[in-house]
């Protein structure tokens, strides 16, 4: 899937996958080869609550070319205590974890009350100051307020990353100020997404990175299947035609930004999953 006959092969970051997911137990080896036929160097897996960043550690420690994060989601605010961001904690010493996440407010569902998810969501920032790493920031209906919290508890020390943004560019540009990152996803493939195209057209290159989510919003032409890492390359090429670059560009850009986001080890990411060393503390 390179962007240009002869030319060398564009090397993609998928930054947000679940690969612990249920949907992927029964074949996640085929999922990791698809990935790499595909050119995707590294592939960050999320986690979303205690269980799921142990076992996105595990995955990252047995597959080289994963790295994972560690955080409670808003969903699960309610299970959060001080024992939960202890172990939370302890996994993000793990040297494949390279950011607390995802962490942030959903309003959408309003699985855990409001004024919970704030208190926890200003606790995991304040756990990341202390760790010194990235967050990745999940927000559903809720932009004022995460970016209230952000700036009130002086994320911009840290950064990360807004996953699966679907903001405006006001907000965007508030972000961008803080030194956060922009995330796009398998929505930027949709044909109802046209006011998320406007806006990410007008922001910088160098501040954009690419995610499937996997396995959910899967990007067209498979939309309505399961959602895998290979498929972030559909992501890139919705990119580059919404910016009038190539794909080459496009993939050299978000692939440097990925690494810039997360403090990847320089030169693995240049390389397929099959040829990166192993996992450091094995």
């Amino acid at each position: 899937m390179s962007s240009t006959v002869g030319g060398p092969p564009a090397f993609l970051i998928d930054t947000h996958a679940h690969l612990d997911h249920r949907r992927f137990k029964d074949d996640v080896e085929q999922v990791m080869e698809r990935a790499k036929e595909a050119h995707v160097g590294w592939i960050v897996t999320i986690g979303a609550d205690l269980v799921s960043s142990r076992q996105a550690v595990e995955f990252a420690r047995r597959y080289p070319g994963v790295m994972a994060t560690v955080g409670v989601h808003p969903h699960d605010a309610d299970s959060v205590s001080d024992r939960v961001l202890h172990e939370i904690k302890v996994l993000a010493h793990d040297k494949r974890v390279v950011a607390i996440g995802e962490i942030g407010l959903d309003y959408h569902y309003d699985f855990s009350p409001r004024d919970l998810q704030r208190r926890v969501f200003a606790r995991q920032i304040s756990l990341a100051r202390e760790l010194e790493l990235p967050i990745v920031v999940h927000v559903r209906e809720a932009y004022e307020d995460v970016v209230s919290i952000l700036k009130s508890e002086h994320a911009g020390d840290v950064g990360g990353v807004i996953h699966c943004f679907s903001g405006d560019l006001k907000v965007a540009k508030d972000c961008l100020d803080m030194g956060f990152y922009i995330s796009v996803g398998g929505i930027l493939t949709f044909a109802n997404s046209q006011a998320l195209g406007e806006t990410i057209k007008a922001l910088p290159m160098e501040r954009i990175v690419l995610e499937t989510d996997a396995p959910y919003l899967t990007p067209v032409p498979y939309r309505g299947k399961r959602n895998e890492p290979a498929y972030v390359v559909y992501v890139a090429k919705a990119l580059a035609y919404l910016k009038g670059v190539t794909f080459q560009e496009v993939a050299e850009a978000t692939t440097l930004n990925a690494v810039k986001l997360f403090g990847l080890p320089e030169g693995d990411w240049e390389r397929p999953i099959a040829s990166l060393r192993k996992p450091r503390n094995s």
